[in-house]
Parts: C-alpha cells; structure tokens; sequence
C-alpha cells in the first residue's frame, strides 16, 4: 500500500466518526444501522422515519460515489444464496438480541466508554472470530 492509498480507509473511518458524532449532537441518539433500519422500516412504533431512510439511502449513495473516484472493487461471492440470505437473518436476529449492532455498539458505544457496548462487540468479535474458522477449517467443504 503506497502512502496516498493508506489515506482512503482514515479518511472513511473519520467520516464514519463524524457523522456518528455529528448525528448524536444534533438528534441525540445513537447512530446505529440497524436501530435507524427498524425506524425507516417503521418497526419502532413511531410510523416510518424519513431520517432513518435518509441514512440507509446515504449507505449505498456512499458506496456509489467512492465508486466513481476509486478504482472498482472486485466482488467475489464464496457462498450460496440460501446461506446468505440465512446469515442475514441471524445478524437481524442477533442485532435485536443485541440491543443494536456493530456500529451502534462498536463506534458509538465504545467512543462513550459504554461498558454493555464493550461487552456487546467483544462478543461479536468473538462470534466473528470463531464462525470464520468453523466455516474455513471445520466445515470446509459444506458450506
């Protein structure tokens, strides 16, 4: 990695910070993807929230406009359909357990000193850690 492209990831990663802080500040709550998910889907029981929807938009908007100044990632998937689709529903499930997410927990909740934060993404490093080498040396082959 030359110098300028070490750049790329910082800067994103201030990015994420600011507007985590920048959303605190001016709504304060806790900017995490899948609370603002269930409020744009209009599962908190406030109707749909237009703010929430904004966010979520903003994600691939994001992804569209790094796209068109950065080189083209390439996208490989490893896995089939179904257990994409069953993955996804076990991070919701565990984001619902979990009383939020990565982001929620591990940058705001962590940049807060919270303790059930650190809790929460120790467990969910772990989990990631443990399900990677299962899937890679235990059940190489069948999933």
């Amino acid at each position: 990695m030359t110098d300028l492209n070490i750049l790329w990831p910082l800067s994103g990663g201030l990015l994420i910070g600011l507007s985590a802080g920048l959303y605190l500040l001016t709504t304060g709550r806790i900017a995490g993807v899948s609370g603002l998910a269930a409020s744009a889907a209009g599962l908190t029981g406030t109707g749909i929230s237009t703010l929430g929807l904004g966010f979520l938009g903003g994600i691939p908007a994001g992804a569209a406009l790094a796209s068109a100044f950065l080189r083209q990632a390439e996208i490989t998937l490893t896995a089939s359909a179904p257990l994409l689709v069953v993955a996804g529903l076990l991070v919701g499930v565990g984001t619902r357990l979990g009383s939020g997410c990565t982001s929620g927990h591990g940058v705001c909740g962590l940049a807060r000193l919270s303790k059930r934060s650190l809790v929460a993404t120790s467990v969910f490093m772990i989990v990631a850690a443990l399900t990677v080498f299962a899937v890679r040396h235990v059940f190489e082959g069948i999933v």
